[in-house]
């Protein structure tokens, strides 16, 4: 395999015909970009869920669910940069993507060159959202964890702490509000949206934090319990 430049953005390729695959695989690879693969709607959605994926190259016509169908669904959890790569161009359908929250649209056949622009522009943007303040701190430290915003990245120790796009959100979300407790009703509208109401999608996700960053997750030192009320992150140790 390509060795990878580290500070190139992570692709996920979702589509089901193996040369059309190996062919955008190819044109990432010869950019320099991590590039993992998914064949069908369900494996893409279980795939952005455990990886810390930059951005979505999603086809439509998928073996087991339609694309729209797989936009729809990450984009209730998500806000990663997709971008439908489909040979429908009809307009209602592009329409249709962009309205369910599709970043861009390149119709098939494309060249090589306006893929990797869509691509560029999609993370310009996407990270211009993310930090639209230059006073932004590139870091947050507390004990030995780090979370660095810019990286989109956690280190404990030095070590890179492997956390779900959820789990780093939570993360995120707790360490820029450090020292304030956070409902559970506040995180879990920023992080999965308003009408989410489900509170054991929180407790799993808090469980597994803990698990990851805590040296004893039965007695937390960086993310503390309110009972009854939320969490909240301690500000120094």
């Amino acid at each position: 395999m390509v060795s990878m430049p580290q500070n190139k953005a992570t692709i996920l390729v979702v589509e089901d015909e193996q040369s059309t695959l190996e062919f955008i695989s190819a044109i990432l690879y010869s950019d320099g970009y991590h590039v993992i693969r998914a064949a069908s709607g369900k494996k893409a959605i279980s795939m952005t869920a455990d990886n810390p994926v930059d951005v979505i190259l999603l086809d439509l016509g998928l073996p087991d669910i339609d694309g729209m169908k797989v936009l729809k669904s990450i984009r209730e959890w998500s806000d990663i940069p997709i971008i439908i790569v489909s040979a429908r161009d009809n307009e209602l359908d592009k329409v249709a993507a962009l309205d369910a929250g599709a970043y861009d649209y390149i119709t098939k056949p494309f060249g090589n060159n306006e893929l990797l622009a869509r691509i560029r522009t999609a993370i310009f943007l996407y990270k211009k959202t993310l930090s639209p303040h230059t006073n932004i701190p590139d870091s947050f430290s507390v004990g030995d964890v780090t979370i660095h915003y810019h990286k989109r990245t956690v280190t404990k120790n030095a070590q890179h702490i492997h956390l779900t796009p959820i789990e780093y959100k939570i993360v995120v979300l707790l360490s820029q509000n450090a020292g304030k407790v956070l409902t559970h009703e506040f995180i879990i509208g920023r992080v999965w949206g308003l009408y989410e109401k489900d509170d054991q999608l929180l407790r799993v996700n808090m469980a597994n934090i803990r698990r990851k960053l805590e040296n004893s997750p039965a007695n937390p030192q960086y993310i503390l319990t309110e009972v009854g009320v939320g969490y909240r992150m301690a500000e120094y140790i």
